[in-house]
């Protein structure tokens, strides 16, 4: 005899199928990082920099806010954002990845920074301003926010954020996730672009991944848990570096067209500053989570072999003037007379000759959050 079906067995059924359907996608969404983490909090320079440089205008605004005219965001905002590069950034993937809100740069007033918050200012350094000021480098381009400055308005929007204090605090930023960096470049630019030979430029070196260890330490007192620190880009393959610092001996390139002592330079900061993370581990153990997010690999396989991520052309920037190789001319550069954008920057690595197109910066998101270029993945 066949069971018979009631009204009441279909919508029992159908609960159990929506409430399924319901669990594999709540399954997948907490895969995917939905809601892993109450807020994210970034720290560093122009790679991350989502407004800073504008609302907290400098002595260098001038230089700098290029980065705020078309046709800088033009392929996802539809206008400038401030923010250095075509459309979106390394660190506005990860916070839509994770389900949270693009993150409002930390000095916008009125902000609301209860799910995140920016730090990041183009211009900013490792070592303190006073620092470089001490070796001949005080100009003004990199007095826009040390390391040290930004753990700084990061202490002062604690209040805004959780009530101020480490028992409210701590619980929450556990549950939060920080990238600090990458940072570091800068301090590269001021000696290598006023004068410093590489040499002298690499003597440098452990000191600028000590201060950046030390803010990874800041972070932690504070309550931070889980902490991506990334390494430096492959210097040596952007059109600003190869057009402000050429050679005129052949073999200082690589196979690829890269000045191979400013990539050497580049791998000597990530070797110490993988050392100095590792040490970071040793001292706390499990407690915290130290991401490594490998920027050069990533950046060095996309350079080598464009067409396997998608891309056309690695090294000519999309946007620019003066058209060969790097399409790179420091008095007409994005954002100013003269520099025009291509059309297609989704084919092109380079956005400005210096900063990542959105593409690019979404395919290092991807490598964070999944492996293989960090280690250990974000959502690991």
């Amino acid at each position: 005899m066949a069971p018979r079906v009631t009204c009441t067995t279909v919508i029992a059924a159908a609960g159990l199928l929506l409430g399924a359907s319901f669990f594999f996608q709540l399954l997948a969404a907490v895969e995917d990082g939905q809601g892993r983490y109450n807020a994210m909090f970034n720290f560093g320079d122009s790679l991350s920099d989502t407004g800073n440089i504008c609302v907290n205008k400098s002595a260098a605004a001038q230089l700098l806010l290029t980065f705020a005219n078309p046709p800088y965001g033009m392929t996802y905002f539809g206008h400038p954002t401030c923010r250095c590069s075509d459309g979106r950034l390394v660190v506005d993937f990860l916070a839509q990845s994770l389900g949270l809100p693009l993150l409002p740069p930390s000095k916008l007033s009125g902000g609301d920074f209860w799910k995140g918050a920016n730090m990041a200012i183009v211009g900013a350094t490792a070592l303190d301003f006073d620092f470089l000021k001490s070796i001949g480098l005080g100009y003004p381009i990199w007095n826009n926010g040390a390391i040290n400055v930004q753990l700084q308005w990061f202490r002062d929007l604690l209040p805004r954020i959780c009530g101020g204090t480490p028992q409210t605090c701590k619980p929450y930023l556990a549950k939060s996730l920080f990238v600090l960096g990458s940072i570091g470049g800068n301090d590269y630019n001021a000696m290598l672009f006023f004068g410093f030979t590489v040499d002298r430029a690499r003597s440098y070196t452990p000191k600028v991944v000590d201060n950046i260890a030390a803010g990874v330490e800041r972070l932690i007192e504070l309550g931070a848990v889980n902490i991506v620190v990334p390494g430096t880009l492959p210097i040596g393959c952007y059109a600003l570096y190869l057009t402000m610092l050429p050679s005129s001996n052949k073999s200082d390139y690589d196979e690829h067209g890269c000045l191979r002592q400013l990539n050497d330079l580049a791998v000597y900061h990530n070797t110490l500053l993988q050392d100095r993370l590792g040490g970071v581990r040793a001292r706390h153990g499990s407690a915290v989570r130290v991401m490594y997010a490998d920027f050069y690999t990533h950046a060095a396989d996309m350079l080598r072999d464009p067409a396997r991520f998608g891309f056309t052309t690695a090294v000519t920037a999309c946007c620019g003037a003066g058209g060969g190789a790097y399409n790179y001319e420091f008095d007409a550069r994005c954002g100013m007379k003269g520099a025009t954008a291509c059309k297609d920057p989704w084919s092109h690595e380079s956005w400005d000759g210096v900063h990542p197109t959105e593409a690019m910066n979404k395919l290092f998101a991807e490598g964070w959050l999944r492996g293989p270029y960090c280690h250990p993945p974000i959502l690991q």
